[in-house]
């Protein structure tokens, strides 16, 4: 049973968002320094639309994981997770992330796909049973704090929204000064981890966070050890600790290797935030033999490789 009113009623989802129009890729947009700021803005006024409150639904982390974008959502009480799953449900929420969009980015229209996730469960299979969702929705307590990443992000927000208070301008005009060098960049972060730089094979690297373009190559190269990399990675990860990694085997078994290497990396990266470095990843390869795919990642391997 869900919990009764003397404990407090937080639950955790993910949305997945892709847009249907090949030109206009949201990952990419929110990895511009100069685009982040709009489209966090049109997620957070469709959010709260979506529950009737600014607080209604909290974003934990939003990530790039093309070509979908996925948005970590923490609910705190029942009924704000009731309203967001009839605003989803009746594409209320679509309507409006599109509507705002298509504002903040100042284009013609984003058309969008949604797809809502609560751990394994695909909650867009069972929308018409609430309480079935809501019930997955409180089972998946969330698994991270809130991402630095997002808390400057607000503080733009609530800057912008002040200035335009101010000025009563268009909305598209006031994102402008989201833009300004003053401000600080969310994409550039604060210090990645206390080892600046890392050792391999005798040369000094510098540490950094993965990439999208890192993520890809792991999940194209590491084959069959993917399983094994995910142990190493799990000593000082939470996220991983079992039964994960057999859990994400069962589930993207169809789609095969590539996939269950790739939602592996994911959960690290959601997990870890700025902590999913390189170097971590590294080590978990080396650990596993698999200097091939470290070289790869660290741009080492000649052309000659190709061939």
């Amino acid at each position: 049973k869900m919990a009764g009113s003397s404990t407090p009623w937080i639950g955790s989802a993910y949305l997945f968002l892709q847009s249907t129009c090949k030109t206009i890729v949201l990952p990419s947009l929110y990895e511009s320094s100069q685009k982040k700021p709009s489209v966090f803005k049109a997620l957070k006024l469709a959010l709260a639309d979506s529950t009737g409150s600014v607080n209604g639904v909290d974003m934990l982390k939003v990530h790039c994981s093309h070509p979908h974008l996925i948005v970590q959502l923490k609910f705190c009480k029942q009924e704000n997770c009731r309203r967001f799953l009839r605003s989803y449900r009746e594409g209320a929420l679509q309507e409006s992330l599109q509507n705002h969009l298509q504002l903040s980015l100042a284009m013609t229209t984003v058309p969008l796909e949604m797809e809502l996730k609560a751990g394994n469960e695909h909650l867009d299979n069972m929308l018409k049973d609430e309480d079935r969702c809501l019930e997955c929705i409180y089972r998946e307590k969330p698994d991270r704090l809130r991402d630095e990443e997002i808390s400057e992000l607000e503080e733009c927000l609530k800057s912008l929204i002040v200035h335009q208070s101010i000025n009563n301008n268009v909305a598209v005009k006031g994102c402008a000064s989201l833009n300004s060098p003053s401000l600080p960049c969310p994409s550039q972060g604060s210090s990645l981890s206390p080892q600046v730089t890392f050792i391999f094979q005798g040369q000094h690297f510098a540490n950094r966070t993965l990439t999208p373009d890192d993520h890809q190559k792991f999940a194209k190269l590491v084959s069959k050890k993917w399983k094994q990399v995910g142990r190493s990675l799990q000593k000082d990860c939470r996220a991983l600790r079992d039964p994960v990694i057999d859990n994400l085997a069962l589930e993207y078994d169809r789609e095969g290797l590539y996939e269950q290497a790739y939602q592996l990396l994911l959960r690290f990266i959601q997990s870890e935030g700025k902590k999913a470095t390189i170097a971590r990843l590294i080590a978990a390869l080396e650990e596993n033999g698999l200097i091939s795919l470290a070289e790869e990642l660290l741009g080492l391997h000649s052309n000659e490789d190709c061939s």
